[in-house]
């Protein structure tokens, strides 16, 4: 589930939606959250009981005895197949942690040791940090970590001074934040600093959100490519000078021969193979009323991911454009003013189609299922966008999910 800063939680506080039996077993049941199905023991949660969920993807800590159990599965979480069919995600009781449930007539929440109150229903639901939950896949806690920013920097040289209530008042506003670094900044640390107006990518899964359901707005549906997430986007700068961007998913690369997590820097490779210094610049001076253009997508192929697409190589998908008055674009506007300039996007499933045509969460993972136009293997799943690019969200195949990372 996504926060209000569109960062990723792996655990937070649920209410369990529904019980359902599973055919031919006694001991166990499904607890139903949002669009997610959890085998639980019987009777260990009832309808509308608060309970801790953790996604899939997610790693908790071995030192807390509550995690014990999962020592065999070294502490991951993953999707599983039990009992003739899909698990998804960990959920545990209050009890577990020795906290407990607060009920009154309205509302119901779990209070921590530390008498914090969680309720399922707002930001304190999450727990990701308070429990020391990480993502399973080490290079994930890398590569998705949160960004640093020439402020952050700048404020990690000065931490005492940067602790003071004043000081953190003045850093809230632009205005603020540019004084201070004219006094407290230096070169060195606006060199590989994120670009701020670029949004990071990171897609809402289904399951957390089943009242897409009721969707009336037509959608495109294109193929989730299994790779690493990469931007590019370029800014205009005084004297008509334009500067170039290559990031990852959070951090910016000044340079091909700038490490990353990978072997070589497939974030520049690619920003070399399709020529995007001279392609973004054409687009801005294209575009005189834009202050920055960004293109982002997955890099993907040997060595990426697990999935490596039959390459030997690595090549490139777009997903998104993004203006900086125009804002993000349609899938087939993208599609149009990228492939002139010879840049890849990703393969098209649908052109147009409703969500409300699907009876329920597990019908949009069927959906899902297929296999890649780029391979023809199983494809790891499919990301919906309105037609006008303003909203989106990712539908991930549970078969793809067991073969490459169960």
């Amino acid at each position: 589930m996504l926060n209000k800063n569109q960062e990723r939680e792996l655990a937070y506080v649920v209410l369990i939606d529904g019980i359902e039996p599973i055919p031919g077993y006694d001991r166990v049941e499904h607890a139903i959250v949002g669009g997610w199905r959890v085998i639980v023991q019987k009777d260990q949660f009832k309808v509308g009981d608060p309970a801790i969920y953790f996604e899939i993807d997610s790693k908790v800590p071995a030192d807390r005895e509550c995690f014990a159990f999962l020592e065999k599965r070294n502490y991951k979480v993953k999707t599983l197949k039990m009992c003739k069919t899909i698990s998804q995600g960990l959920l545990m009781h209050a009890d577990d942690f020795g906290w407990h449930i607060a009920r009154t007539f309205d509302t119901v929440c779990i209070i921590d040791n530390e008498q914090i109150s969680h309720f399922a229903n707002d930001e304190s639901r999450f727990l990701t940090k308070l429990l020391g939950v990480t993502y399973a896949d080490e290079d994930d806690n890398a590569r998705k970590a949160p960004s640093v920013d020439k402020y952050k920097k700048m404020a990690m040289r000065h931490k005492k001074l940067f602790k003071n209530p004043f000081v953190q008042c003045i850093m809230r506003y632009e205005i603020g934040r540019k004084i201070m670094f004219f006094f407290f900044g230096k070169k060195k640390d606006k060199k590989n600093g994120w670009p701020t107006w670029v949004q990071k990518t990171d897609e809402e899964r289904v399951q957390n959100m089943p009242w897409i359901l009721t969707n009336d707005e037509k959608w495109i549906a294109t193929e989730k490519v299994d790779g690493t997430s990469t931007t590019f986007t370029m800014k205009r700068k005084k004297f008509d000078k334009k500067e170039l961007y290559v990031c990852s998913r959070n951090v910016c690369f000044d340079s091909i021969e700038k490490s990353c997590f990978y072997d070589s820097n497939v974030y520049w490779e690619m920003a070399q193979k399709y020529n995007i210094f001279n392609v973004l610049a054409q687009m801005l001076d294209e575009h005189p009323n834009e202050e920055w253009i960004t293109i982002q997508g997955e890099t993907y192929g040997a060595g990426v991911q697990r999935r490596e697409y039959s390459i030997l190589d690595h090549d490139f998908a777009a997903f998104n454009l993004i203006f900086s008055t125009q804002g993000r674009v349609g899938t087939k506007q993208m599609i149009d003013i990228l492939t002139p300039y010879g840049i890849p996007c990703v393969p098209v499933i649908e052109y147009e189609m409703y969500i409300n045509q699907f009876e329920n969460v597990d019908a949009i993972l069927a959906y899902a299922e297929g296999d890649s136009q780029l391979d023809g293997k199983p494809r790891e799943g499919i990301v919906f966008r309105t037609l006008d690019g303003a909203k989106s969200f990712k539908a991930v195949s549970n078969s793809f999910l067991l073969k490459y990372h169960g």
